[in-house]
C-alpha cells in the first residue's frame, strides 16, 4: 500500500509538472528537426500571397480591428462571450471583411468562436494577431532592453505561439492587459500573421538608441539586420526571429510577420521645420530588419495612418516641388490630400507589402483632430460622413499601392478616454455611460446604443415616447419635459403657439454650489440660481452657453490658449455672465516656424445642431442635438456638455475654485425651465427632474452604424 501511494503521489506529481512545463512554460523538444516547415501566407515584392484552397494568389487584407470591450465593462475585463463574437463573425464578414485583427490575447471564447465559425466554412475569416507592450513599461525610466520590456515581449510571444495552436494555459494576472484561461483549439489554420508590438512612443525608441548604441546589430536563423539599424530596430528583429525559430521548431509552422509602427516614428525624411514642429526625434525602420531563407513567409510593414493625425504635410509649402507625384493628389479646390500622398510616400519608401492596420474616423459628437483637407476629423461626423470618410480612405490606401487595411474599429467602447476631455470625467468609471463628447469611445462601425431594444427618446419630432410623468413645468401655452439615459438628457418643449421669431431659452440648475439667478447679456431671470443656459435661436444659431464660474475649459485650457492662469481672476460665484463651451482641438506648438502654428485650436462644442436624431430615418443626423416639428421641440444633450463626470452614479464637477481643479459633487436633481425673448423681465420658473443613477447596470443594444452598410457596399461585392 505504500509503495503504491508513493506510485500515486509520484505520477500526480509528474503529470503536474508536465501541465507545468508543456502548458504553462511552453517546454518543448523538437524532435522532427529535418520536417520541412507549412505555411500558407507568404509575401511577393510588394503583395501578400495567401494560399485560400487555390493555391497560393494574391491577398488583400481587409479586415476590422476588434476590441474587447462591452457597456458595462472595461477592456481587461475580458466581457465578451462566444455567442456573441459567433454573431458579430457574421456580420462582419456579411460586410465583405476577410480579417479580423486583435492586439493581445484574448478570453478562450474568442478561439472557440474563430475555431466553431471556420471550421466548416469554405470562405473563413483570417486573423492578425497582435503581441501588446504595456503602456506603463513603454512610458517608464527603462529602455527596450530592460527585462520589463524585451523579456516581456519576447514571453508573450512564445505564449500567443502556444494559444492559437490550443496547447496553453494562463494563469490569472498572467499580464495586466492579456485574459487567462485553457486554450485547446487550435486556430492556427486561420492566423495569417502576427503585428508585434504597439504604437511606439518616440521618446522610448529614442531613449533606447541613445542607451544601447552597443547593441545596433543582430544575427538570427530567421531575422537579421542591416548595417543601417538602430539598437531599437536589432531589439524588434530579435523579437521577430524568437517568434519564428519557436513555432518553427515546436509546431513546424511559419506565418506573416510586421512590426507595428505609426507616423510619430515612420522612417520617412522631412525638412527640419516639421522635424521640431511635430518634435521627431525618432524613427523604426523594418527595412532595416531582414530574413534569411529560412524564413519561408514573409515580413510587412503596419502602420497605424489617420489622415487627420499627425498632418506632417500640411505644414510646409515646400514639399509640393520636393514630391513629384504631389500634383496627382490636388483636389478640385486647389488643395491637396495630404493623406494620399502621405501613404504613396509609405508605399514607395518599402520595397515589401504595406498594410494600414488601422484607419477610421469616430462618430462622437466631441472633436480632438481635424483635416482641413479631406474633411476626414477624429470627431463631429454623423455615421454617413463616417463611412464616406473610411471609403474614401480604403480608396487613398488602394491607390497608394498598399497590400491591404483593417478599419479600427468593429465596436463602440464605452471606457475609452481622449486627451481633451479625458480631465473632465471620472476615469474609474466611464465604462458605465456612453459620453458622446469623447471620441475614441466612437470609432466603431457598430454602435452601442442606450436601452434594451430602443432609447428612451429619439429625437425625430415624433413624441409618442413621452408621458405625462415626464412633464416638468407647465406654463400653461407652453409645456417643458424632461427624461434621460445612458447618453443623453432629453428635453422637449411643447407650444401651442410657436413664433418662428421668437429665441427659447432654457436655464438648468445643475450644481448647488454656483449659479446666476440673471444672465446679463440675455436679460433673462429665473427662480434658481441656473449654471447653463439653452438658446433655441433657429437651424444655425442655437447653442448652450455656461456660467463663466462653471465653465471647465477655462480652468482646464486657459494657460495653452494665452490666457492667464484662472486662479489669478477668479469669477464670482453668481456671476451673470454665461458664456460659450469650448473644446480644445490643438495645443499651441512652441517650436513653430510659422506664427499659426503656434496658436492653440479650439472648437464650440456647446453650438448645437439641427437635425433628426432617430437612426431608423432615412434623413438621421447622428450628431444632431434637436429638432423642431410642427409644435414640438426635442432636444438631447450628452452628460459631459452639462459638466457631468459620472452621470451613472450623478456625479458632477464641484466647484473648480473651492477645489483647485475638477472633483465630483453627487446631486439628485436637475432643474430647468422655459422662458423667451417675448417675455423678458419675467423670472423663469424652473421645474425639477429628480435623477436616479444606474451604477455599473447599463441597459444598451446593438446597431449597425450608417458606415457599416457603406463599408459593405464597396467591399461585399468583392468578397471573395
Amino acid at each position: 500500500m505504500k509503495k503504491f501511494l508513493i506510485a500515486a503521489i509520484t505520477a500526480i506529481l509528474l503529470l503536474f509538472l508536465f501541465d507545468m512545463a508543456y502548458y504553462r512554460w511552453g517546454v518543448y523538444i523538437d524532435l522532427n528537426k529535418d520536417q520541412e516547415v507549412s505555411f500558407f501566407a507568404t509575401t511577393q515584392g510588394k503583395e501578400i500571397l495567401a494560399d485560400t484552397g487555390k493555391g497560393m494568389e494574391p491577398f488583400e487584407i481587409r479586415g476590422v480591428d476588434m476590441g474587447v470591450g462591452i457597456p458595462g465593462y472595461f477592456s481587461t475585463e475580458f466581457a465578451i462571450d462566444k455567442e456573441t463574437y459567433l454573431r458579430w463573425f457574421g456580420m462582419i464578414q456579411e460586410m465583405g471583411a476577410n480579417t479580423i485583427r486583435v492586439y493581445t490575447i484574448q478570453i478562450p471564447d474568442f478561439y472557440e468562436a474563430v475555431y466553431e465559425y471556420n471550421k466548416d466554412n469554405p470562405n473563413p475569416l483570417y486573423i492578425l494577431h497582435g503581441v501588446w507592450v504595456n503602456d506603463y513599461v513603454q512610458n517608464s525610466h527603462v529602455d527596450a532592453y530592460d527585462d520589463s520590456f524585451r523579456e516581456a515581449l519576447l514571453e508573450d510571444c512564445r505564449t500567443l505561439v502556444d494559444v492559437i495552436h490550443g496547447r496553453r494555459k494562463i494563469n490569472l494576472g498572467y499580464q495586466a492587459t492579456s485574459a487567462s484561461g485553457v486554450y485547446n483549439k487550435d486556430i492556427s489554420d486561420w492566423v495569417l500573421g502576427y503585428i508585434l508590438g504597439v504604437e511606439w512612443e518616440d521618446v522610448t525608441v529614442a531613449y533606447t538608441n541613445h542607451m544601447k548604441p552597443e547593441n545596433n546589430s543582430y544575427h538570427g536563423d530567421y531575422m537579421y539586420t542591416s548595417e543601417e539599424a538602430t539598437p531599437f530596430e536589432a531589439m524588434l528583429a530579435e523579437v521577430g526571429d524568437k517568434i519564428i525559430r519557436y513555432e518553427s521548431e515546436k509546431y513546424k509552422e511559419q506565418r506573416l510577420i510586421a512590426f507595428s509602427n505609426w507616423p510619430t516614428t515612420d522612417p520617412l525624411d522631412y525638412p527640419e521645420e516639421v522635424k521640431k514642429l511635430f518634435m521627431k526625434c525618432a524613427s523604426v525602420d523594418v527595412e532595416h530588419i531582414l530574413s534569411t531563407d529560412r524564413f519561408k513567409s514573409g515580413q510587412f510593414a503596419s502602420y497605424h495612418v489617420y489622415s487627420y493625425y499627425p498632418d506632417y504635410l500640411a505644414h510646409y509649402d515646400s514639399w509640393k516641388n520636393e514630391i513629384p507625384f504631389a500634383e496627382e493628389y490636388r483636389l478640385e479646390d486647389g488643395d491637396y490630400n495630404t493623406y494620399g500622398i502621405y501613404l504613396e510616400l509609405l508605399c514607395r519608401h518599402h520595397k515589401m507589402p504595406v498594410v494600414i492596420s488601422e484607419f477610421g474616423a469616430p462618430t462622437s459628437r466631441g472633436r480632438a483632430q481635424l483635416d482641413f483637407f479631406t474633411a476626414r476629423s477624429q470627431g463631429y461626423m454623423s455615421e454617413h460622413e463616417q463611412g464616406t470618410a473610411i471609403v474614401e480612405s480604403y480608396k487613398d490606401i488602394r491607390r497608394a499601392g498598399c497590400a491591404g487595411c483593417v478599419i479600427f474599429s468593429w465596436q463602440d467602447e464605452w471606457f475609452k478616454r481622449t486627451w481633451n476631455t479625458m480631465a473632465n470625467v471620472d476615469l474609474s468609471k466611464t465604462a458605465y455611460w456612453s459620453d458622446f463628447q469623447t471620441n475614441e469611445q466612437f470609432f466603431g462601425l457598430m454602435a452601442f446604443d442606450p436601452g434594451k431594444e430602443t432609447s428612451v427618446c429619439y429625437t425625430d419630432g415624433d413624441v409618442d415616447e413621452w408621458s405625462e410623468k415626464d412633464l416638468i413645468a407647465d406654463y400653461g401655452s407652453s409645456r417643458l419635459y424632461m427624461k434621460y439615459d445612458e447618453k443623453f438628457i432629453y428635453f422637449r418643449i411643447h407650444q401651442e403657439h410657436p413664433n418662428p421669431k421668437e429665441i427659447l431659452y432654457i436655464p438648468v440648475d445643475v450644481t448647488p454650489k454656483t449659479g446666476s439667478y440673471y444672465a446679463k447679456k440675455e436679460e433673462l431671470k429665473f427662480d434658481r440660481q441656473a449654471d447653463f443656459l439653452i438658446v433655441l435661436d433657429g437651424e444655425d444659431n442655437s447653442k448652450v452657453l455656461v456660467q463663466e464660474r462653471y465653465e471647465a475649459f477655462r480652468v482646464i485650457f486657459a494657460e495653452d490658449y494665452g490666457e492667464e492662469n484662472p486662479y489669478f481672476n477668479v469669477p464670482d460665484k453668481d456671476s451673470p455672465l454665461f458664456v460659450n463651451i469650448y473644446m480644445a482641438l490643438q495645443l499651441g506648438k512652441i517650436n513653430a516656424v510659422q506664427e499659426e502654428d503656434k496658436m492653440a485650436e479650439r472648437f464650440e462644442t456647446g453650438r448645437l445642431t439641427f437635425g433628426n436624431g432617430n437612426p431608423y430615418s432615412e434623413d438621421y443626423n447622428s450628431v444632431s442635438d434637436f429638432i423642431v416639428k410642427g409644435n414640438e421641440i426635442e432636444i438631447r444633450l450628452p452628460w459631459q456638455l452639462l459638466n457631468f463626470s459620472n452621470p451613472a452614479e450623478q456625479q458632477v464637477h464641484d466647484d473648480y475654485y473651492e477645489n483647485y481643479g475638477i472633483e465630483n459633487l453627487k446631486i439628485d436633481s436637475i432643474y430647468a425651465g422655459l422662458g423667451s425673448s417675448e417675455d423678458k423681465g419675467t423670472r423663469i420658473r424652473m421645474g425639477e427632474m429628480p435623477l436616479v443613477g444606474w451604477g455599473k447596470n447599463p441597459e444598451y443594444h446593438e446597431r449597425l452604424k450608417q458606415s457599416y452598410y457603406a463599408v459593405k457596399e464597396i467591399w461585399a461585392k468583392n468578397a471573395g
